[in-house]
């Protein structure tokens, strides 16, 4: 029943072997009933993983074994390899497991609860940006004449124009577009379920109309609109994409554009939101836009500051 679930490193770790079958089911069922995310589930599984192997090489008899000082010592242990984020997300993940494991009666207390991880102040993202003119260099430089360059501008347009998630993105059908008040309107399925809908940009409008109107995607609207390649046929498959392929298909356009910027699915999110705060919108319908819960996290996107930056290091005349 689980076979769709990538769980079979976790389930056949030492100590899970070990577990009794209480202890095993609550685990199984952490990573299906209790994680929803499948980003989240890969993270917490490398995270839990990574951390069962370490017990194991410990010497730690079971998981009901684990202490607070197991979980400090690893977490300095990664400190000290790793980044100050990544130890932080590795303690979240094992928080969260030990959580489950209290609520169901496996172990009396969480053995992460009292652990400190390292200290992490983050006030501007590290996401790479594009300029306004670097991304109309990548857009203009993808040839639309083929079914993948239609498929590639608009996916790289929807996440510039609408500041989507490249989760969402992916996860759009054809009647995801709508018309609305004479104008294409998207809708996208965020994190954690909500449901966000956005009028598109002028340019946005014509590479969604352009790629569904040229690729006849009207005729099923509960197909997946940003769909893999047919190698033999060079047409759409009708298999949506996932995100390694959004990945893979950003990093040959941007080489074909001579983009040196090492961008990702993501620079695309935050290059639209700091070009639109550059051009005189707010943070807080930025936010709006994002679907931002808060306007702390859009901030992190704001990369402004780097212009100003690299201006005043230029003043340094020597």
């Amino acid at each position: 029943m689980h076979s769709r679930l990538p769980l079979a490193p976790l389930r056949n770790t030492s100590l899970v072997i070990a577990a009794d079958d209480v202890t095993r089911r609550r685990f199984i069922e952490f990573f299906t009933a209790r994680i929803r995310n499948p980003n989240t589930r890969r993270a917490y599984r490398r995270a839990v993983g990574e951390f069962l192997l370490w017990c194991e090489a410990a010497g730690i008899a079971s998981i009901t074994a684990v202490e607070p000082v197991h979980v400090a010592t690893y977490i300095e242990e990664l400190t000290e390899t790793r980044s100050a984020p990544t130890a932080k997300a590795r303690l979240a993940a094992i928080r969260h497991l030990f959580d489950w494991f209290v609520t169901g009666h496996v172990v009396a207390v969480n053995p992460a609860l009292s652990v400190r991880g390292p200290s992490h102040v983050v006030r501007s993202g590290r996401t790479p940006v594009l300029t306004p003119a670097e991304a109309r260099q990548l857009l203009d430089a993808i040839d639309a004449g083929s079914v993948a360059g239609l498929r590639d501008r608009a996916l790289i347009g929807i996440m510039v124009y609408s500041f989507a998630r490249i989760g969402a993105a992916l996860r759009m059908d054809v009647d995801d577009l709508f018309i609305q008040n004479r104008r294409l309107w998207a809708r996208l399925l965020e994190k954690g379920g909500k449901r966000h809908e956005m009028p598109c940009h002028h340019n946005l409008e014509a590479y969604l109309q352009e790629y569904v109107d040229r690729c006849g995607l009207t005729a099923d609207p509960n197909a997946p609109l940003f769909q893999t390649i047919d190698r033999k046929t060079k047409r759409l498959s009708g298999r949506s994409m996932c995100q390694s392929d959004a990945w893979q298909m950003v990093q040959r356009r941007a080489t074909d554009a001579g983009i040196a910027t090492k961008i990702g699915n993501h620079t695309f999110r935050a290059t639209g939101i700091t070009a639109y705060l550059k051009n005189g919108g707010t943070l807080e319908r930025a936010a709006a836009m994002a679907n931002h819960s808060s306007t702390r996290t859009t901030q992190l996107y704001d990369r402004r500051r780097d212009e100003v930056s690299l201006d005043e290091v230029e003043r340094v005349l020597i």
